[in-house]
C-alpha cells in the first residue's frame, strides 16, 4: 500500500489509462497546466496531441468527446467546474446519453465527462453547485461520484473502460484528502456501494465529501448510537440493494447528498428506501441536501449546505 491524495489518485489513473490504451486522451480547458492538478504533467509524458487544450467552449468539448467516441477514441472531457457542463448538456444529455439506443446498439459513446463539484470553498453559486440530479434522472448516462483516493483512481479506471458515457464527478474540497491504496493496478466497481462504518442503529446513506461529514457524525455520537454509514461510490448503476439491506437491519435511513433537496438524489434515494423497505422502517426517512437556494458566496454558504450539526440532528431525530 502507499499513501496518496485525492489529486494524485485520479492523475494516477488518467496517467495509466493513457499509458495502456493509445484510444484514450483528455480534452478540455486549461488541462495541461492542470487547474485543479489532476491533469498536472500529464502533457510533458503524453504530449499534446492527446493532452488537448482547448478554448472556452463546453460545447466543442463535449461535442468533439462524442464524435471521438463513435469512432473508438476513449475521451475524457475536463470541464475544470462542474457549474460549467450545463453548457454542454445537449452532448451529454441528449447525444452521449441516448445515441447507443438510437442507433439500436451499433454505436458506443465510451466518453467520460469530469469536474469539480461542489461547495465549501466560499466560491459563490456559479462555481459551487452538485449538479448530479440533471444526470441521474437522465437515462443513459453512467455517474461516479468519489470520496477517497482509493475510490477515486478505482472508478475513472472502470468509467475511462466502460463502454458507456460516465460522468465522473470530483469534490474539490478533498482534492487533498490522503488515504492509502494499493501499490498495483486495481479497479472499482460501478455499482457496488462500499460500507465505509457498519452500524446496527441508523443507516447513514451519503455521497461525495458527505461520507466524511456522516463519518464525523458516527464518530461523535458512537457512545450511544451506532451508525452505519454507506457509500453509493456511484448513483448510477446505483446498489440500492446493499443500501436496502442495512435498512432492513437498522431499521432507520438518513440521506445525505449536497445536490439541492427539491427533486434531488437524496430525494429519489430516500423513496426507494421508502418502496423497498417501508415494513421495516421504526421511524421516517429523512434526507439532508442543500437549500431551494442560489449558494452564497463566503461563509454564508453555510447557511444553505448541508452541515455536520444537521446530520447529527437528523440522526438523534430518527433515534427518538
Amino acid at each position: 500500500m502507499k499513501n496518496i491524495t485525492y489529486v494524485q489518485a485520479i492523475n494516477e489513473a488518467l496517467a495509466e489509462e493513457l499509458e495502456r490504451d493509445e484510444k484514450v486522451f483528455i480534452i478540455g480547458e486549461s488541462i495541461q497546466q492542470g487547474a485543479f492538478g489532476v491533469t498536472a504533467g500529464l502533457v510533458k509524458r503524453f504530449g499534446t496531441d492527446r493532452i488537448m487544450d482547448t478554448p472556452i467552449s463546453e460545447t466543442a468539448i463535449a461535442g468533439a468527446a462524442v464524435g471521438s467516441a463513435m469512432t473508438g477514441y476513449r475521451p475524457v472531457a475536463d470541464f475544470m467546474f462542474a457549474d460549467f457542463m450545463y453548457i454542454a448538456f445537449d452532448e451529454i444529455l441528449s447525444k452521449a446519453a441516448k445515441w447507443r439506443f438510437m442507433h439500436e446498439g451499433t454505436q458506443s459513446i465510451p466518453a467520460v465527462f469530469m469536474a469539480a463539484m461542489g461547495g465549501y470553498l466560499g466560491l459563490g453559486a456559479e462555481h459551487s453547485q452538485a449538479p448530479v440530479s440533471y444526470y441521474m434522472h437522465t437515462p443513459g448516462i453512467k455517474i461516479a461520484i468519489p470520496s477517497t483516493p482509493y475510490d477515486a483512481k478505482g472508478l475513472m479506471k472502470t468509467a475511462i473502460r466502460d463502454n458507456n458515457a460516465v460522468v465522473f464527478l470530483y469534490h474539490k474540497a478533498l482534492l487533498g484528502l490522503a488515504g492509502q491504496i494499493p501499490e498495483e493496478e486495481y479497479l472499482v466497481p460501478l455499482g457496488k456501494a462500499d460500507i465505509k462504518r457498519q452500524g446496527d442503529d441508523v443507516t447513514l446513506v451519503a455521497t461525495g465529501i458527505q461520507v466524511h461529514y456522516a463519518l464525523t457524525v458516527a464518530d461523535q455520537l458512537k457512545d450511544k448510537i451506532n451508525i452505519e454509514v454507506i457509500d453509493p461510490r456511484s448513483l448510477e448503476p446505483l446498489d440500492i440493494d446493499t443500501i436496502i439491506k442495512s435498512v432492513e437491519k437498522t431499521g432507520r435511513a438518513i440521506v445525505v447528498d449536497e445536490d439541492i433537496s427539491r427533486c434531488g438524489v437524496a430525494c429519489e434515494i430516500a423513496m426507494q428506501i421508502v418502496e423497498r423497505a417501508f415494513d421495516f422502517l421504526d421511524a421516517p426517512v429523512q434526507r439532508i441536501a442543500a437549500k431551494n437556494y442560489p449558494i452564497p458566496p463566503g461563509a454564508m454558504e453555510r447557511f444553505v449546505l448541508p452541515q455536520v450539526d444537521q446530520i447529527a440532528a437528523a440522526v438523534k431525530a430518527v433515534m427518538g
